[in-house]
């Protein structure tokens, strides 16, 4: 068997996959779509709720870390506390015959335009806030502008007190949430890699000054540790040591991925000082200071070291690293697979009677049944066997269990592995333990 390694060749070949088996569709659609934003089909949504639950299980089955969802609109006093109105913006340049708009330091300003081949045809770079306005309330006026949030981490912060002191929690502790935020990127594309609406998986963990850098090379081994256990290769993965920091940070690192185009951030661990308690104590105008009962009531801002995974690029990554393509060229041997850690695959198994016979359906309903009280299962009747293990191959289904004539002597059924399609005959009453020792 040929295996296709490098997986491939262009994120076109998965977008076209995506929206073909269920997993991801332009939005708008038939409106002619929108550009940064996409919709979660059947499949999709299965993988990101997987993939969330595998971050969540991660930070809060810890005695030091809790959760949270704070709402996305945010008193506007937040994003001027966290510096967002005022700093947060990127270069942007026009192109001045086919108006193309670039970020300036995506692009070679000494360079023709990638769009229309123009040479010498940039404007002056010029910033441009990323933050998306509203209005809250009756009254359009100053104010009632309200922002969508640009990141999920400022509704951890002003929520500092309030969970240290209904949690009683003690320093060192974390704050793990699960939420959308919004950037009105400039140049959105590569797929669901860079988005104007996107979901986040961030977690702020608050330390006493002076412990901060020896939790930070911690949380840089926890999180390359966890994609590795979701099943993403070691060698496509590595970390990227930032040496121009943000004007919060004292040290930072991504977790980069090597997407079809190229290597880039897939999560960044940021030692951020204390600059976001600080800040917020300041603007509001109340305390935020944690009294350390440990150490005399000594009373100090707490600094923060933050992981902050972008969930769409980490099903991105999940989704290029798992597709394979098994003996390219061969009409007849050809594979297309997604070869998903088994937890994180949309469809856990598929029940497949070899034929459409009421004594085989029955029996198969049943086990379908049976199977969808502890994981996600397909039931499928539609085409010939091969081209029904085939689909289940290339939306990543680890397991495929046929029913057919012999199982009404036998009480058996032939269960098909999706990696090395090697097939083996277990008791329909030995089943359900079978697939949750190697499921779950």
């Amino acid at each position: 068997m040929t295996i296709v390694e490098n997986n491939l060749p262009s994120l076109n070949d998965l977008t076209s996959h995506s929206k073909r088996r269920g997993f991801l569709f332009q939005s708008s659609e038939i409106y002619g779509g929108i550009g940064g934003c996409w919709d979660y089909g059947p499949l999709g949504v299965e993988l990101k709720n997987n993939i969330k639950e595998s971050w969540w299980k991660a930070m809060t089955l810890r005695e030091d870390i809790e959760g949270i969802d704070a709402s996305i609109l945010m008193n506007p006093t937040v994003w001027e506390a966290s510096g967002h109105v005022e700093s947060f913006h990127d270069p942007m340049v026009d192109c001045k015959k086919c108006k193309s708009r670039f970020r300036a330091d995506k692009v070679d300003l000494n360079k023709a335009c990638p769009v229309c081949g123009e040479k010498n045809s940039y404007t002056e770079a010029r910033n441009f806030n990323l933050m998306f306005k509203t209005q809250v309330g009756p009254m359009e006026d100053t104010s009632s502008i309200a922002y969508l949030r640009p990141e999920t981490a400022q509704g951890i912060f002003v929520n500092f007190l309030n969970v240290q002191s209904t949690m009683r929690k003690k320093i060192p502790f974390g704050i793990a949430q699960i939420g959308k935020a919004f950037r009105n990127e400039i140049t959105p594309g590569n797929f669901i890699f860079r988005l104007r609406e996107f979901e986040q998986m961030e977690m702020q963990y608050f330390l006493k000054p002076g412990t901060q850098l020896e939790a930070f090379e911690e949380w840089k081994k926890i999180r390359l540790d966890w994609h590795k256990e979701n099943g993403i290769r070691p060698e496509k993965l590595r970390y990227h040591v930032h040496e121009k920091l943000a004007h919060y940070a004292d040290h930072a690192v991504d977790i980069e991925f090597e997407f079809p185009a190229g290597w880039d951030e897939m999560e960044g661990i940021h030692s951020r000082t204390d600059f976001d308690l600080r800040r917020h104590q300041e603007f509001s105008k109340k305390n935020l200071q944690y009294v350390d009962q440990l150490d005399n009531n000594n009373k100090y801002t707490a600094f923060v070291v933050e992981t902050s995974v972008g969930l769409d690029r980490t099903i991105l990554a999940v989704m290029c690293d798992a597709y394979r393509v098994e003996n390219p060229g061969d009409k007849e041997s050809e594979r297309v697979v997604m070869r998903f850690k088994k937890k994180l695959a949309p469809i856990k198994a598929a029940i497949l009677p070899l034929m459409k016979k009421p004594e085989l359906e029955e029996i198969a309903m049943k086990l379908f049944k049976d199977v969808q009280l502890f994981c996600r299962a397909e039931y499928d009747t539609s085409g010939s066997i091969g081209k029904r293990y085939r689909r289940q191959d290339e939306i990543g289904t680890p397991y495929c269990i046929t029913i057919d004539y012999d199982t009404l002597t036998d009480h058996a059924a032939t269960v098909r592995d999706r990696d090395s399609m090697k097939q083996e005959r277990i008791s329909l009453d030995k089943l359900s333990l079978y697939l949750k020792d190697n499921l779950l």
